[in-house]
Parts: structure tokens; sequence; C-alpha cells
């Protein structure tokens, strides 16, 4: 385990230094001077020299990003070029947003889909099934942010059930907190969920017609054994990974949601930092994007070597 721990931790981290060079690489080619457009009215040459050899931009290329990628390996992703404040104080302000719309959004896809598809796989061809079907193409085929306005529509302007958007911390108010958070996360947990309910019902019948499963009821187990012990428990792992995969997504930010609902997450974080063009800021976003997509395919393939120990030989 150690040593497939290690391989997987060391192919990781080169694929996240590759992640860094293409960052810092694109950034110096898109057109515009970045320093110009932070110092907008307020620019003199004074100010603008000042600024450039404080961010490092009038150094060559490749010391620029050696102290970079030094500097963010201690946590230092340097000073935003807008606001002057330390990008990695501006992201750490976006996180509890942003983790909590992921954690939230990822249990609602998930109390749909497994249920929805399980039920789905069991009784092929059936009413559940077909409405199942429905419900994830509906989930997928309509965008996120109609969906969104759609919910704000019924949810806040009909209803009057809760706030249209905007973020409350959860330390200056818990109810306010979950009341925000109601409506961004069943539209982004209804997207993932229709994506993951279909998955869920092609492993679960997949799983339904192993050999093994045939064996089990063929020695006359108990359905619901069969069920737990040998389908559910093998169509876990693919489950595993588009879970893993959709919550990288969410914890990535979630532009358009976050827009509609006027959520303060990394997502708009980084498109701010895109009109601004605050390289710092982008560059930071990006690589921390990045590390979470990584993370996440490292644990799930820690869990996969857990569930099939087949997998970490």
């Amino acid at each position: 385990m150690s040593g497939y721990l290690l391989r997987r931790a060391g192919q990781s981290a080169v694929v996240l230094l590759g992640v860094a060079i293409a960052v810092f690489a694109l950034m110096h080619l898109v057109p515009g001077d970045p320093v110009r457009l932070a110092l907008g009215t307020r620019f003199d040459q004074a100010a603008y020299d000042a600024l450039r050899e404080r961010a490092g931009l009038d150094e060559p290329l490749p010391v620029q990003f050696l102290g970079w990628i030094g500097s963010a390996v201690t946590g230092d992703l340097g000073v935003s070029f807008r606001s002057g404040e330390p990008v990695t104080m501006l992201i750490v302000e976006r996180l509890p947003a942003t983790v909590s719309l992921a954690a939230a959004s990822i249990l609602v896809a998930l109390l749909i889909a497994v249920p929805l598809g399980t039920l789905s796989a069991l009784r092929p061809r059936s009413f559940v099934d077909s409405a199942g079907t429905v419900v994830s193409q509906v989930g997928i085929s309509v965008p996120e942010f109609w969906m969104g306005i759609l919910l704000i529509l019924l949810f806040a302007g009909v209803l009057d059930w809760f706030p249209p958007g905007g973020y409350v911390p959860l330390s200056e108010d818990p109810v306010g907190w979950l009341r925000s958070l109601v409506l961004p996360a069943l539209t982004t947990g209804l997207v993932s969920g229709s994506v993951l309910t279909r998955f869920t019902r092609s492993s679960v019948l997949e799983a339904l017609g192993a050999d093994h499963v045939r064996t089990a009821r063929a020695k006359g187990l108990p359905a619901r054994a069969v069920l737990r012990w040998h389908v559910l428990r093998n169509a876990l792992l693919p489950l595993v990974t588009v879970t893993g995969v959709q919550l990288a997504y969410l914890l990535s930010g979630v532009v358009v949601v976050e827009i509609v609902f006027a959520w303060p997450g990394l997502g708009l974080l980084a498109l701010q930092a895109v009109q601004d063009r605050d390289y710092p800021v982008l560059q930071g976003a990006v690589l921390l994007f990045a590390f979470v997509f990584l993370l996440l395919n490292l644990v799930v393939d820690l869990l996969y070597s857990r569930l099939d120990p087949r997998i970490s030989a």
C-alpha cells in the first residue's frame, strides 16, 4: 500500500508541476498589461515601475516562474494586483462558501442518484425506470443558470421560502446560512445527481448480471443480502470515481451558479481575476483547482485499492 501511495503521489506531483508551467506560460501569453490595468486612473510611471518591481515582472520569465513556484510550495501565492491583498488570504476567505456549496450539492446528488438509480436497475422498463430516465435527462439537459432562475422564481418569488441569493457565514447565523445554501445546492445537486443516476443504474445493472450474483441467488441467499453484499458493493467502484470527479468540479467553483446566486466562491474569484487580468489571483486559483482534482483522484484511487485490493497490485 505504501509503495502504491508513493507512486501515485509522485505522479500527481509531476502533473501539478506541468499544470503550473502551463498556467504560468498562458498567463504571460495573454495580451495586455496587467499592471497598467490594475492602476487604472491612478497611473503614473513611478507607481507603474514600483508595482512591476514588487510583482517581480521586471525579472526574466524563468526567474519569475522559479520564484513563484518556490513561494507557492510554502503557501505564498503572491499579492493581488487589484486589491493588494495576499492571494492565499483571498482564497481562504472564499473557501467556506465553496466547500459548503460543494458538500451540500454532492449530498443532494447522492440522495437522488443512489435510490433512483438502484430502483431503476432493479426494475428495468418499469414506471420507476422510465421516471428515472426522464428526471436524469431533464437534469442533464437543462442549463444550470436556467434551473437556478426557475428555482428562484418558485421558492423565492412565489413561495418566499428561501432568499434569492447571497451568502450568510455559518459562524454568524446558522439558520441564515442554511437558508441561503438550499437553492444553489439544489441547482448544482440536481445536475450532478442526474449524471450520477445514470452511472448508478448502469453499474447496478452490470453487477446484477455477474456470475457470482447468479450463484448467490441459486444458493438461496435472501434478496436483500444479495443486493447489499454482492450487487451494491461491486456497483460502488464506478460510482466512487464519478462522485470524486463531480466533487472536484464543485470544489473548483461553479461559476454560472455563483453568478446567478451571488455566491462568493472560488469560481467567481477566478472569473473576476480573468476580467481584471489579475495574474497572481488567477494563477493561484487555477493551481488550487488542479491540486483539488489531483488530491481527490488520489483519494479515489486509495478507496479503490481498499474496495478491491487487486487494483494496487
